[in-house]
C-alpha cells in the first residue's frame, strides 16, 4: 500500500454545478487545495481548457450555501467544506477597462459645452436687449383682483336670484328638495369599507375617521398617519375648522321647520319668511371648509387657527398662497369677500342684461351653484360642466373678460 494512501485525509463527495446547467460529483481528499479542485472541475466540463494557464484564474468556485467565494490557496478543509456540499463553478467577470485620457477630456469638454450659462453670462448676453419682462408681482396681483371681482359678482347675483325666486309660487317646494339634496352631501361621508378595514386593525373608529378625512379616504396613508401619531396627545382632537357638534342638530331643526312648510291659511308673507329661512340654511350648509392638512401645516408655522382659516378662505384653500397672504399685507381681507359688486357698474349691468343669465337666475340650481362656488371655489369646475349652470357661468366669464380688456 502506498504511503500517501495510508495517511490520506478524509475523502469528500462534492456536488459541482456550472452556470450552463452541467452537474456532477467530485471526490477529493479534504487536504486538496481549492485551485487543484478547480482544475479537476475544468477538466471535467471544459476538456482542453487547461492548455491556457489563464483559464484557472478566470474561474472561481463558490460555496452555494454560504455564497462564499473559495480562496485558491486554501484547502477544502480550511474552507470548512463538508461532505455532499454544493459548489458552483463560475467564470469571473472581465475587469472594467479604465477610460482613455482622451475620452475623459472629450467627455469633460462636452459637459462644459452643455452646461447652462451662469448669471453673469446671461446678463452679458442680454445687456443690449430692450426690457420686456413682466412684473410677476403685478401678474399675481391682477389674478387676485380677478378672483376678488368674480366673488363680488357672485355675491350680488345671489341677492338678485333670491329676489327672483321669492316671486316663484313653487320656490318653497323647490328649495325643500334642494335642502334634501344638501343633507346627503357626500363630502361629510366616510368610506365605510375603508373605515371597517382600519377598525378591524384595532384603531378606534373616531380616530380612523379623522385619519381617512385627512388622507382623502386612502386606507394606506390613513394607516401610516395613525401609526405615526399614535403617541400624539392631540391625536383625538377634532379637525381644525370643523363644525361643532351642535351644528348638525341646529341644521336638522331648521330642516324640520323648513319641511313643515306654511299652512294653507298662511299668507304669502309667511311663505317668504320660510324661503328666507331656507336660504339661510343653505348658506350654513355651504360654509367654507378649510383643507385640514393645510390648516395643520400652517398652524405648525405658528399662525393662529382663525388666521389660518381666513387665509385659506381668501386664497381658495391654496396652502402656498395662504402662507404668502399671512406673511404679506393680508389683502383682500375676509370681510371684503362678503361685499358685492357695484350694481350700477357697466360690468354688472351687462351681466344682468344677458338673456342666458336672466333665465339662469330663475333656476334654484343656479343659486345653489353660486352659493357653493362662493364658499368652495374649487368646486367651480363641477358647476361649469353642469348642463344647467354651465352656460350661465360661461356667459359671466365671457362678459367679464370682454369688459376687462376694454
Amino acid at each position: 500500500v502506498q504511503e500517501e494512501k495510508i495517511f490520506a485525509g478524509k475523502v469528500l463527495r462534492l456536488h459541482v454545478c456550472t452556470m450552463e446547467g452541467a452537474e456532477w460529483l467530485e471526490e477529493v481528499p479534504e487536504d486538496t487545495t481549492v485551485e487543484k479542485l478547480k482544475e479537476r472541475c475544468l477538466k471535467h466540463c471544459l476538456p482542453g481548457s487547461l492548455e491556457d494557464p489563464k483559464t484557472v484564474t478566470h474561474h472561481k468556485l463558490i460555496h452555494a450555501t454560504s455564497e462564499k467565494v473559495l480562496t485558491d490557496t486554501k484547502t477544502v478543509l480550511e474552507e470548512n467544506i463538508q461532505d455532499r456540499d454544493v459548489l458552483l463553478l463560475v467564470k469571473k467577470r472581465a475587469p472594467t477597462l479604465l477610460p482613455k485620457m482622451s475620452d475623459v477630456v472629450a467627455e469633460e469638454k462636452r459637459k462644459q459645452e452643455q452646461k447652462a450659462p451662469d448669471k453673469d453670462a446671461i446678463l452679458k448676453a442680454t445687456a443690449n436687449l430692450p426690457a420686456r419682462s413682466v412684473d410677476r408681482s403685478v401678474t399675481h396681483h391682477n389674478m387676485r383682483d380677478f378672483q376678488t371681482e368674480l366673488r363680488k359678482i357672485l355675491v350680488s347675483l345671489i341677492e338678485v336670484a333670491q329676489k327672483l325666486l321669492a316671486l316663484n309660487p313653487d320656490a318653497v317646494e323647490l328649495f325643500k328638495k334642494a335642502n334634501a339634496m344638501l343633507d346627503e352631501d357626500e363630502e361629510d361621508r366616510v368610506d365605510e369599507i375603508a373605515l371597517r378595514q382600519l377598525t378591524e386593525m384595532g384603531f378606534p373608529e373616531s380616530r380612523a375617521v379623522k385619519a381617512l378625512r385627512l388622507n382623502h379616504m386612502s386606507v394606506t396613508q390613513a394607516m401610516e398617519w395613525l401609526i405615526e401619531h399614535a403617541d400624539d396627545p392631540s391625536v383625538d382632537a377634532p379637525l381644525p375648522g370643523s363644525a361643532p357638534a351642535e351644528a348638525p342638530a341646529e341644521g336638522a331643526a331648521s330642516s324640520a321647520e323648513a319641511a313643515a312648510g306654511p299652512s294653507s291659511e298662511e299668507g304669502g308673507e309667511e311663505a317668504k319668511d320660510e324661503l328666507t329661512e331656507i336660504f339661510k340654511k343653505i348658506r350654513r350648509k355651504r360654509e367654507f371648509r378649510p383643507d385640514p392638512r393645510a390648516v395643520i401645516a400652517l398652524m405648525e408655522m405658528g399662525f393662529d387657527e382663525k388666521e389660518v382659516v381666513d387665509a385659506l378662505r381668501v386664497n381658495n384653500n391654496q396652502q402656498n398662497a395662504a402662507c404668502e397672504w399671512l406673511l404679506g399685507d393680508r389683502k383682500p381681507s375676509p370681510e371684503d369677500l362678503d361685499k358685492g359688486i357695484d350694481t350700477n357698474s357697466p360690468l354688472f349691468q351687462a351681466i344682468l342684461e344677458n338673456p342666458v343669465v336672466q333665465l339662469g337666475l330663475t333656476n334654484p340650481k343656479t343659486l345653489l351653484a353660486f352659493e357653493d362656488m362662493l364658499e368652495n371655489p374649487l368646486n367651480s369646475t363641477q358647476w361649469m360642466n353642469d348642463p344647467e349652470t354651465g352656460p350661465v357661468m360661461l356667459q359671466i366669464s365671457r362678459i367679464f373678460q370682454t369688459l376687462n380688456r376694454t
